[in-house]
C-alpha cells in the first residue's frame, strides 16, 4: 500500500489543481513517490485532503511531462528513469543548449553577464545545503539567463517545453557526490567564454556540461538495475 510522507502546501495565489500538481511532482522528483509505484486517486485524495478531480488533473499533467505512465487496466504509475528516455531528452537538450550558448555569445548584455556571475556565486553557496531541489532550481536559473540572452523566443519556448523532463535528470545528477566542483568550474568557464564571445570554447564547455550529466545519470540507472 502506498504510504507517501509528503503533504500538500496550500498557496493562496495558485488554483488547487496546480497546488496538487506541484505537490505530486515534487514527491516524484524527491523520490517520495518511487518509480513503478501506482498512483491511486482515492488514496492520494485522502492523503492530501482534496477531491479526486485535482488529483486526476495533476496525474494527466504529470503524464505529459513523462513523470507518470498510464498502464492499460492498471492505471497510473510513476515512470521509471530509463537510459532510453534519458538519452532522448538530453540529446535534444544538448543541441538546443549548443545553439543557445552560441547566440548568447553574440547578444548577451553586461547586465546579463553580471546576473550570470551572481547566480553562479549563489550556486556555490547552496551546494553546501542538503536541499537538492534548491540546488537544482539555482542551476535552472543559471541556464535560464543564457536562454533569455539569446533573444530568440522560439528557442526559449522549446527549452521551456523540455524543462520539466530535464529537471528529473538534473535532480538525479545533483544527488551524486563529487559533481559540484566540476559544475562550478563549468559555470565559470561558460560565463568567461560567453563574455569574450568565444563561441567554439563556450559550445565545447556547454556540450561537456550536458554529456557529463548523461554519463553520470546512466551510471545511476545501470547501478539500480545491476
Amino acid at each position: 500500500m502506498m504510504e507517501p510522507n509528503f503533504k500538500v502546501n496550500m498557496n493562496e495565489y495558485l488554483p488547487l489543481r496546480d497546488v496538487v500538481f506541484n505537490t505530486l511532482r515534487q514527491a516524484i522528483l524527491r523520490g517520495e513517490l518511487k518509480p513503478g509505484e501506482r498512483l491511486m486517486e482515492i488514496q492520494l485524495a485522502n492523503k492530501l485532503g482534496v477531491s479526486r478531480t485535482p488529483i486526476r488533473e495533476a496525474i494527466r499533467k504529470l503524464e505529459l511531462e513523462g513523470l507518470v505512465l498510464m498502464i492499460p487496466r492498471k492505471g497510473a504509475e510513476v515512470a521509471e528513469i530509463t537510459e532510453k528516455s534519458l538519452r532522448d531528452v538530453l540529446e535534444v537538450r544538448r543541441a538546443l543548449e549548443e545553439l543557445a550558448v552560441q547566440l548568447a555569445c553574440e547578444k548577451i548584455t553586461k547586465e546579463e553577464i553580471r546576473e550570470l556571475e551572481r547566480v553562479a556565486k549563489e550556486f556555490q553557496q547552496v551546494v553546501n545545503s542538503s536541499d537538492i531541489t534548491e540546488i537544482a532550481e539555482v542551476d535552472v536559473c543559471f541556464h535560464d539567463i543564457i536562454y533569455t540572452a539569446t533573444d530568440n523566443q522560439k528557442l526559449i519556448q522549446l527549452l521551456n517545453n523540455l524543462r520539466e523532463q530535464m529537471y528529473r535528470y538534473r535532480v538525479e545528477y545533483l544527488k551524486r557526490d563529487g559533481v559540484f566542483p566540476q559544475l562550478i568550474a563549468e559555470h565559470e568557464a561558460i560565463i568567461r567564454h560567453i563574455e569574450n564571445n568565444e563561441k567554439e570554447k563556450a559550445t565545447e564547455v556547454m556540450c561537456r556540461h550536458i554529456d557529463n550529466q548523461v554519463e553520470t545519470v546512466i551510471d545511476v540507472i545501470r547501478a539500480k538495475h545491476s
